[in-house]
């Protein structure tokens, strides 16, 4: 139709369809949704997190139901470098839509090994770094609580790498901001911004913890106001994009996001009650640009008033 509003975004190199993306570790590989969607709508899939080798996860049980969200503690599961480039690309490479590999690694030569590994390879857009992880030559203290850390890790895989590079921030810092500009002077080309806070349940009948891993991610809407202010901390703070992400569950979430300033969006746990729900969230940004007769969602972004 000839009225409908223009959802094309450009997140520092990258080129969007429309800022609607799925968040890292909610959406496999990407593939397992396309039974129950068209992949080519959204404006672009996030891998989960690659690492260098294949890595089991943690025992289970790794996921619990929280008020308005869930606990997980999957522990990175995934089938490593070698065999994502050579079973799960492949497949991936075929979508008309941005395909952004996670990456993540147990110290900084890893994370350069797992860039560089991915370098030449086609049909990958970017490649978006968990920082979030523990170092393990730092007694297991995450890399993205330490702005040094953090910059250290980033400047590894921006040299190693051949496409842009987003960096995925923690929430379980001060100030994000602090995190922020370190990354971003370290090269980064955008920022995605809110991984999971961390939490507890505990199984009040056995008295133990109810994840065998004790700790886990805390994701959905419960954490929507905490990623929301983080996003807009961070926007205020750097020049380069930022990604929102955190508690997305519907159209009218992703508007505030990008009103605070995001260039774009991920949706996270909402995948896991409505597999469809980015498609959602994509039709929803474009009924709500017609009714105010807004002909670009760049109209929107970053628009928020503050008194």
């Amino acid at each position: 139709m000839a009225n409908l509003p223009d959802l094309k975004i450009r997140v520092g190199p990258l080129n969007l369809k429309n800022p609607v993306l799925t968040a890292s570790g909610t959406f496999g590989y990407g593939a397992e949704f396309a039974p129950l969607m068209d992949l080519n709508r959204l404006g672009g899939i996030v891998v989960k997190g690659i690492s260098l080798r294949p890595r089991e996860g943690n025992q289970p049980p790794r996921i619990v139901e929280t008020p308005c969200g869930m606990l997980n503690a999957i522990g990175l599961a995934n089938v490593g470098l070698e065999a994502f480039l050579e079973e799960k690309l492949p497949r991936l490479r075929k979508l008309r839509t941005a395909v952004i590999v996670n990456i993540y690694g147990n110290s900084v030569e890893e994370y350069g090994e797992v860039a560089a590994g991915l370098r030449g390879a086609d049909g990958i857009s970017a490649i978006e770094v968990n920082i979030s992880c523990p170092n393990v030559k730092q007694g297991g203290m995450a890399f993205g609580t330490d702005p040094d850390m953090s910059a250290r890790v980033t400047a590894r895989v921006v040299k190693a790498a051949d496409r842009p590079v987003i960096v995925k921030l923690s929430p379980n810092v001060t100030d994000i901001r602090r995190i922020a500009m370190a990354v971003e002077d370290a090269g980064a080309d955008a920022l995605t911004l809110i991984n999971t806070l961390t939490g507890m349940a505990v199984d009040i009948e056995r008295r133990v913890p109810r994840l065998a891993n004790v700790s886990g991610g805390l994701s959905g809407p419960a954490i929507r106001p905490v990623a929301l202010y983080m996003v807009r901390q961070a926007v205020k703070a750097v020049r380069i994009p930022v990604i929102g992400v955190g508690g997305i569950m519907d159209y009218r979430d992703a508007l505030e996001f990008l009103i605070a300033g995001a260039r774009a969006v991920q949706v996270g746990t909402a995948n896991f009650v409505h597999p469809r729900t980015g498609l959602h969230i994509i039709d929803g940004l474009t009924d709500f640009c017609r009714a105010y007769d807004i002909p670009a969602i760049e109209h929107i972004i970053g628009t928020l008033k503050e008194k």
